[in-house]
C-alpha cells in the first residue's frame, strides 16, 4: 500500500498536544488513516492499524443516511473564545472540554455558560472531563455545570466502578468513552449501571465494522466521535455514524476545525451542523508532509505494529 506521513499544527492546544501527525495509507478501496497518539503502545495501536487497513483494503458498510449531525468541539479556552467558536460553527450541539489541568472550576463554568449563551436555550451542551474527577468531585462539578442544562457528561471518572457510583448520585446522563475504547475487549466491558451513552471511535476500536459490533453488543445509544484525525480519518467516523441503525445524538466529528491545515483541499467541516458521507482525496500531502525525522519515526512505528 502507498503511505504518506502528515504533520499539521493545531489552532489551540488540545489533548495536551499542539501538533497532530499520522500516516495515510492507500489501498484498492481508497485512503485510510493510522494515527494512534504517541502514548499508545504497539499492542493498543494494532486496533488503529486495523481501522486503517479496513478503510484502504475492505471499504465500509453501506450507509443508511447521507449526512450526519455533528457537535462543535470547544477546547479549554477562555469564555470569550468559546463563545466565538460556537457561534462560528453553525452547530446546534457543543461538546465542551472541562477539568483541564491548571484551570479552575470557575473557568469551566464560565466556558460552559458562554457556550450556552452562544447556542441559545434550544441548543445541546455536553461536557467532557476525560476521566479527571473522583466521584465526589464529579457530583459537585456536574451539579454546578448543569445550571445550563447538560445533555450528558462524558467520561467524568476513570473506572467503571466510579461511573456506577456516580450515576446513582446524579440525574445527568453519563457517556462512556475511555472505559470502552481502551479496554482489552470492548465487547465485554460490563456497562450495566455505568452509563447511558456509549462513545464510539473508529480507530481505537479497530474499524467501522468492529465499532458496529461494539454498538450492537451494548445496546445503548451511541455517539460517534473522532480521535483528532485529518479528514481522511474523519471520513471513517462519518461512515460509522452513517451505518448505525439509529443515531440519536449529534456526533463529535467536526474536529478538523481544530486543525490549522488539512491533507485535503475539501476538508470535512460542518455545514449547517452536519457532515456529508464522502471520501475526501488527500490532494495536499506535499503541503503538510512531515519532516524527515517525524516520517522516520512513524514508519518505524508502523513497521512495529504490522510485525506484532
Amino acid at each position: 500500500m502507498i503511505t504518506a506521513v502528515y504533520r499539521v499544527p493545531l489552532r489551540t492546544r488540545f489533548r495536551g498536544i499542539d501538533v497532530r501527525d499520522g500516516v495515510l495509507v492507500r489501498g484498492p478501496a481508497g485512503w485510510g488513516e493510522f494515527s494512534p497518539f504517541w502514548d499508545y503502545d504497539v499492542a493498543e495501536s494494532r486496533r488503529w492499524w486495523a481501522a486503517a487497513h479496513e478503510a484502504a483494503v475492505d471499504g465500509w458498510p453501506a450507509a443508511v443516511r447521507d449526512s450526519v449531525p455533528v457537535n462543535v468541539t470547544v477546547p479549554a479556552v477562555d469564555a470569550e473564545r468559546a463563545h466565538a467558536i460556537v457561534r462560528a460553527s453553525g452547530c446546534r450541539t457543543a461538546k465542551v472540554k472541562v477539568a483541564e489541568p491548571g484551570q479552575t472550576p470557575a473557568d469551566d463554568l464560565a466556558r460552559v455558560e458562554a457556550v450556552r449563551d452562544a447556542l441559545g436555550p434550544s441548543g445541546a451542551v455536553r461536557v467532557d472531563a476525560n476521566a479527571a474527577w473522583d466521584v465526589d468531585t464529579a457530583v459537585a462539578r456536574i451539579a454546578e455545570l448543569d445550571r445550563v442544562g447538560l445533555e450528558y457528561v462524558e467520561q467524568p471518572c476513570a473506572t467503571l466502578d466510579e461511573l456506577v457510583a456516580l450515576r446513582r448520585r446524579i440525574d445527568v446522563r453519563v457517556a462512556a468513552d475511555e472505559v470502552v475504547r481502551r479496554a482489552a475487549d470492548p465487547l465485554r466491558v460490563d456497562l450495566r449501571e455505568a452509563c447511558d451513552v456509549v462513545v464510539l471511535k473508529v480507530q481505537p476500536l479497530g474499524g467501522v465494522r468492529a465499532a458496529l459490533e461494539v454498538a450492537a453488543a451494548h445496546g445503548l445509544p451511541c455517539v460517534v466521535s473522532s480521535a483528532l484525525e485529518s479528514s481522511i480519518g474523519i471520513a471513517a467516523g462519518v461512515a460509522l455514524a452513517a451505518a448505525l441503525p439509529e443515531l440519536p445524538f449529534a456526533c463529535g466529528l467536526a474536529t478538523v476545525a481544530l486543525f490549522a491545515d488539512d491533507v485535503t483541499s475539501t476538508p470535512l467541516l460542518p455545514v449547517d451542523g452536519a457532515l456529508p458521507v464522502c471520501r475526501p482525496e488527500p490532494d495536499r500531502l506535499d503541503a503538510v508532509a512531515a519532516d524527515p525525522a517525524t516520517e522516520a519515526r512513524w514508519r518505524s512505528r508502523l513497521d512495529a505494529v504490522q510485525a506484532a
